[in-house]
């Protein structure tokens, strides 16, 4: 078996029986945003603090590199940050490290004067209504994870030879996948998206995506920076009922200010006259992006022979206030593939750990776990998925902050543990293929350098062994 040790930096190599551990030791959990912003508090706040951040894939970034859209390259330029953070002496890097198998959160707190979970909401929330199982129905999430490469997901074959898609949801994910299935791929082309996804664009069929909500058009959850790229997309047009804007027009003035531009941006579209340029393009436009509202789904229909849905049965709904009320009248949405966007939830690493259940979070005080001095929480594990990448960053400051503040009140804490040799000692043994930053680098010169042979920013590699190759040698 590949053993990674051998590249692991010195000081991580040294014995245990010769270690003398005061400075205190730090185990993140999940390397993306939440990981990276509270180490960067850590470092801040303590000046001898030594920040060991666990990652179950070879690669870092999390959400950055598996979740942000292909097209949206500057809303990646965290990435520089987080490299800056990890070049620090004080922090190491251990990729392709599943807590929970090879080594457990109990094992990780007699190594650690702290240890910080970290690592988002993998799994997706479901409607339970009939025909969810059939094919065709998949999650936002996967789909996203399909054209961003995460392992695993090369192989979703969404099936594009279809008209109509149905997005289930009106946040900003669903503006994403929404966006990608409408974009010429010519554009695609130029981004980091997947070759696989990529030629599955090219031989798309997808004219329309409907966007739908089971509430009004106050009440959705994307901003006005992906509403408006979808209004000038090429080669599409924006369809959406006057009837959902022309009463919302007459309230303008009670609208909160929060809401407003996207409200305008939405009434604008709907009900007035498009300047010239916009006239033209959606005039020719072979495409079009529907936000469909006040429908809750309530089955999905299979097509003739089974193998795949048809269409999508709603409900119609009023609103009560901000509550969606059924009015007992159905509706169906022809389509040959469902997106359903409705959120995210954690689970726990191991039985061991402290977890809600039907939260979905761990339980905690401002980051602080509830009931166990040494652990914390941050990003979507500790408050659940919502928020853009600057509520995570936030969110990491001020669990940083906690953790520096309860490791000055205990300078001697990590006198009581055995330090990070022997959680290194315990990967050693089941020979696990450790990936130092320095691997990652690796990594990630191969897929700049395939990417420019492209003329795209970089090639993903999605293929764990081959991603453990690169390292290795």
């Amino acid at each position: 078996m590949m053993s990674r040790f051998s590249s692991v930096p010195f000081p991580l190599r040294r014995s245990l029986a010769t270690t003398v551990v005061r400075n205190p030791q730090i185990a993140i959990i999940g390397s993306g945003p939440a990981g990276f912003y509270t180490a960067q508090q850590i470092f801040k706040g303590h000046e001898t603090a030594e920040v060991d951040v666990y990652e179950r894939l070879p690669v870092p970034f999390g959400l950055v590199r598996f979740g942000i859209a292909p097209d949206h390259p500057d809303v990646k330029n965290c990435i520089s940050t987080f490299n800056q953070i990890a070049k620090n002496r004080r922090f190491r890097f251990f990729g392709n490290v599943n807590i929970g198998t090879d080594v457990n959160v109990e094992e990780l707190r007699k190594a650690y004067s702290a240890v910080v979970f970290a690592y988002g909401a993998a799994d997706d929330k479901l409607l339970g209504i009939p025909g969810e199982d059939l094919k065709g129905v998949y999650s936002a999430r996967s789909f996203v994870a399909w054209y961003n490469g995460l392992p695993g997901l090369e192989t979703l074959n969404p099936n594009l030879d279809t008209d109509s898609v149905v997005v289930l949801g009106q946040g900003n994910v669903a503006i994403d996948v929404a966006r990608i299935l409408l974009t010429p791929v010519d554009i695609l082309r130029t981004t980091d998206i997947t070759e696989h996804s990529l030629a599955s664009l090219c031989k798309s069929r997808v004219k329309r995506v409907h966007v739908v909500g089971r509430r009004g058009p106050l009440q959705v959850s994307f901003t006005p920076a992906e509403l408006r790229e979808m209004v000038k997309l090429p080669d599409c047009r924006p369809v959406f009922s006057k009837t959902n804007f022309e009463e919302i027009r007459q309230m303008s003035q009670e609208i909160p200010r929060t809401r407003k531009r996207l409200t305008e941006l939405m009434v604008k579209t709907a009900l007035d006259e498009p300047a010239p340029e916009d006239s033209a393009r959606w005039t020719n436009a072979r495409k079009e992006f529907h936000l469909n509202f006040l429908r809750s789904p309530s089955k999905f229909l299979p097509n003739s022979d089974s193998s795949g849905v048809k269409a999508v049965q709603f409900h119609i709904n009023r609103l009560e206030g901000d509550r969606a009320i059924s009015t007992g009248q159905t509706e169906e949405l022809q389509c040959g593939l469902v997106l359903r966007s409705i959120g995210y939830r954690s689970r726990p690493l191991d039985e061991q750990m402290p977890f809600d259940s039907a939260t979905g979070v761990v339980p905690n005080k401002l980051g602080r776990v509830t009931g166990c001095a040494d652990l914390y929480c941050s990003g979507w594990v500790k408050r659940g998925p919502i928020g853009v990448l600057a509520t995570t960053m936030n969110d990491a400051f001020e669990t940083g902050k906690y953790v520096v503040e309860d490791l000055l009140s205990k300078p001697s804490i990590q006198d009581q543990k055995c330090g990070r040799d022997a959680v290194i000692d315990i990967l050693r043994q089941k020979g696990v293929a450790v990936v130092s930053f320095e691997d990652w680098e690796k990594i990630d010169a191969t897929e700049k350098k395939h990417g420019k042979e492209k003329g795209k920013p970089r090639e993903k590699i999605f293929i764990i062994p081959e991603m453990l190759s690169i390292a290795k040698n």
